[in-house]
């Protein structure tokens, strides 16, 4: 917690500095309040950093063009924060304005739509409707291992996307869902197969 006190106050005397000498919508000013809402994020403090990120979104609306990736950016922080809160409807209508943004302005294969398919499964999962979680699930896989090489930190991501689909096949209970699964991404990758293999056994005991 001090490390983010600090980052606080840090980062609150920089947006003071450029509150008085750039004009309201300069870019540079979003960062700011972007960063601040960052670190308030990060303390869990989500009131307050939903206030800085929406500032930053204000200013991103108007100072970049509509399929700019870093006003996708702005529209996922908000997303987060109130998938956080437990606002899961607030937080599938910005997870998704971000996502289409993402879609225009991104190569098919990019990783920031891995990234953005997850946050939107997890949406979905948190609020029960596991066919359509496990439906972004799966496409975020799709986009990571087209995307990434096999040394990757975000192959990370991967092996946590497949987990989560194997424990909605579990809610589901839909077995052969995962053979095909650990036929499809497992059988030749780098992923925890010991891992998988616990959870399949658990599935089928």
């Amino acid at each position: 917690m001090g490390d983010y006190s600090k980052a606080l106050e840090f980062h609150e005397k920089s947006l003071k500095i450029r509150e008085k000498v750039l004009p309201p919508n300069h870019p540079d000013l979003g960062t700011s309040y972007n960063n601040t809402g960052q670190v308030y994020n990060n303390m869990g403090d989500y009131s307050k950093a939903l206030e800085f990120y929406e500032k930053d979104l204000e200013i991103a609306k108007k100072a970049l063009h509509p399929t700019h990736p870093d006003l996708a950016i702005s529209y996922n922080n908000i997303g987060q924060v109130h998938n956080h809160m437990s606002d899961y409807s607030k937080a599938l209508e910005f997870y998704e304005k971000a996502h289409k943004i993402f879609e225009k302005a991104l190569p098919s294969n990019h990783p920031n739509l891995a990234i953005s398919k997850h946050d939107i499964g997890c949406v979905y999962e948190d609020m029960g409707e596991y066919s359509k979680a496990s439906q972004f699930y799966e496409r975020a896989v799709e986009v990571a291992q087209l995307s990434l090489p096999s040394n990757h930190e975000h192959l990370q991501l991967i092996d946590q996307i497949v987990h989560c689909l194997v424990m909605l096949i579990n809610i589901e209970e839909d077995y052969e869902i995962v053979n095909q699964i650990y036929i499809q991404w497992f059988k030749s990758s780098e992923f925890n197969l010991a891992q998988l293999s616990m959870d399949i056994v658990k599935l089928v005991l």
